[in-house]
């Protein structure tokens, strides 16, 4: 793909640090961005920087359905799209609550692949059509204290290991990007559990912008050492 102007880009989680500034950076490139939010009270400020916007809670069936059939019948034209949500949690797994772990497999794993799995056939009438999920570095190195975040992050890499295969032939390159610890607040926002010293991490604008460099270089995997 030499270029984002004039393709249809859906962002779910667009109201994250990372979510964000893929938006804003889609928007500069000349993409027309759809975002989501979790959220009826962020829909105004979503729309300060995207040109759609859709509801979507990943650990809600109902919410998923919902946002699905409205993209069917709202016959939405779709030339990529980027999950961006996701949500962490720390702890051992002997202490991880059963509630907590089932919310952390919703947004990270479960959610996000019953979407992209209804939505690539879409994707792929583009003709270059692209999918790009965020596993993160995570996926490639589970870590202890981290058990139950790495298992939703690892069952999302696999999925995009497998289904990257089966959406070829429809059409759609898929993307896996694996940066590792990010600057995007999301660790003051745990599921449970608190977060230790990880020291500086990447910002969220350098995220974005080796993602986007990927989107245009027909890149096909983005281990963590791509990042560095």
């Amino acid at each position: 793909m030499s270029t984002l102007e004039n393709k249809s880009i859906l962002v779910i989680g667009a109201t994250g640090g990372i979510g964000k500034s893929l938006c804003s950076a889609l928007a500069e490139a000349g993409a027309t961005v759809i975002g989501t939010t979790t959220r009826p009270e962020n829909i105004e400020r979503l729309a300060g920087y995207t040109a759609g916007q859709r509801l979507l809670d990943l650990a809600d069936n109902g919410s998923v359905a919902s946002f699905l059939d409205d993209i069917e019948s709202d016959g939405v034209e779709l030339d990529g799209i980027i999950v961006a949500a996701g949500v962490v949690a720390f702890g051992n797994a002997v202490d991880s609550p059963a509630a907590g772990f089932d919310r952390l497999m919703a947004i990270n794993a479960t959610g996000p692949i019953h979407v992209l799995s209804a939505l690539a056939p879409i994707v792929g009438r583009s003709g270059d059509g692209f999918i790009v999920t965020l596993s993160g570095m995570i996926a490639e190195t589970p870590m202890a204290g981290l058990s139950a975040y790495s298992a939703s992050k690892a069952a999302l890499h696999a999925f995009s290991i497998a289904a990257g295969r089966e959406f070829r032939r429809l059409g759609v390159r898929f993307i896996d990007a694996r940066p590792g610890h990010t600057e995007s607040g999301l660790a003051t926002r745990a599921v449970f559990g608190e977060a230790p010293n990880f020291g500086a991490g990447l910002t969220v604008d350098a995220v974005a912008a080796r993602i986007l460099a990927a989107i245009v270089n027909d890149e096909k995997d983005l281990p963590s050492g791509s990042f560095a």
